[in-house]
């Protein structure tokens, strides 16, 4: 039986089953629906020009620096690009997939304004055994992301 993540469930427990056992893993159909509607809510604060530090201004020192429609749909993929590297040896694939985890027990919550896409993937790809090669430093780490090489291994 699958361990159901919803975002205030998780143990240590079954964060270990998952991470070192490979346990199945569902999302809480409320949890879904909690993500859906924190990003119907963060996509009409957009729409209405609503400032959002990080999603419409810069981050850090460029906070007060208001973005253009093309520059918010261009600065979350710049984003990821700045912070997919790393370097050093692997990190084990028991500390990916826990982190994995526990990233959609926190996408759960549905605070993150995260696309549901991107927690059902990572689920996705849990229960199917494909854990992304993450080094194990470089990453900034500040709200959860994985700083993935561009190749992937399955267990």
């Amino acid at each position: 039986m699958a361990i159901i993540l919803s975002g205030s469930s998780l143990s240590i427990e079954d964060l270990v089953r998952i991470a070192r056992r490979g346990e199945k893993v569902g999302l809480d159909p409320d949890a879904l629906e909690r993500i859906r509607v924190c990003r119907t809510m963060l996509e009409n604060k957009i729409r209405a020009h609503e400032i959002m530090y990080g999603v419409n201004t810069g981050i850090g020192e460029f906070s007060e620096v208001v973005l253009t429609d093309t520059q918010v749909q261009q600065f979350q993929r710049y984003l990821i690009y700045n912070h997919a590297a790393g370097i050093g040896d692997p990190a084990p694939l028991e500390h990916v997939r826990g982190a994995m985890a526990g990233r959609i027990n926190v996408h759960a919550h549905g605070s993150s304004g995260c696309r549901p896409e991107i927690t059902l993937t990572l689920l996705d790809m849990l229960n199917k055994g494909v854990t992304p090669v993450v080094c194990q430093k470089g990453s900034v780490g500040a709200c959860g992301d994985l700083a993935l090489w561009r190749k992937w291994r399955c267990c």
